[in-house]
């Protein structure tokens, strides 16, 4: 029986890179593994629900927000729908190699992880060089998750989380901000035993690329981190299997 891994990608005016963004995704094969594509089109005004009407042989689906509800209510709503063992998350601006998946799932298929996340910082093939106040930023963050979880991750705001998806209910989600990536961190850390890092390249963009993350975006992050890491919420059907 093949491993089912949902690959959800928000997308909101994302004209310029979903289709090649799904092809990549969809040239990977994986002995093993079936992917279940899933984008969320969170209220695209731009030509992104033309392209994917055009090219439905490269997703499973596609759902529709109700309204722009930013990238963390596109997530929630799109964890609703998401029918995998596993859920990995993958933006569409092509920050992030699909090809990077074969190694994301190693520590799945030979040792039964739970967690598994991608790191920019561990010896990755190649990264792009960008902001010194970014790296700052990024390791204040990790440090403060690793002191409160206890763990040794070098890279937590990497986009590339794989997780058991029996972990974490999408409508227990508090948060929709910058925030969420570490609230669903800390619960599906805290809800299990097994967790991995493996390298990832990175291929990051600049503030006049499209890059929308600033330093205070760090604050609410700590937030939480602590919030989620010091008073985890339980669940009896989110331990890992």
């Amino acid at each position: 029986m093949s491993l089912k891994v949902t690959v959800l990608i928000p997308a909101y005016n994302e004209e310029k890179t979903i289709i090649e963004l799904l092809t990549r995704v969809n040239a990977q094969k994986i002995s093993g593994v079936e992917f279940e594509i899933l984008v969320v089109d969170d209220g695209s005004t731009d030509q992104t629900p033309q392209s994917l009407a055009a090219h439905p042989h490269l997703y499973t689906k596609v759902v529709n927000t109700p309204r722009n509800m930013g990238k963390g209510g596109a997530v929630r709503w799109g964890l609703g729908h998401a029918t995998g063992d596993y859920v990995l998350f993958q933006d569409s601006d092509l920050e992030y190699d699909p090809t990077d998946y074969e190694r994301l799932l190693v520590p799945v298929l030979k040792h039964n992880a739970d967690v598994v996340m991608g790191s920019r910082l561990t010896a990755p093939p190649y990264t792009r060089v960008a902001y010194f106040w970014h790296k700052v930023g990024n390791m204040l963050i990790t440090l403060t998750f690793n002191l409160i979880n206890n763990k040794t991750f070098t890279d937590i705001y990497s986009c590339y989380l794989l997780y058991r998806r029996n972990l974490i209910d999408a409508p227990e989600l508090k948060l929709t901000g910058w925030g969420q990536h570490a609230e669903i961190l800390s619960l599906a850390v805290s809800r299990s035993r097994v967790h991995y890092e493996v390298p990832i390249s990175y291929h990051g963009r600049s503030y006049d690329e499209g890059k929308k993350i600033r330093a205070y975006h760090v604050i609410e992050v700590i937030y939480a981190i602590l919030r989620f890491g010091l008073f985890p919420t339980k669940r009896g059907s989110g331990s890992a299997s």
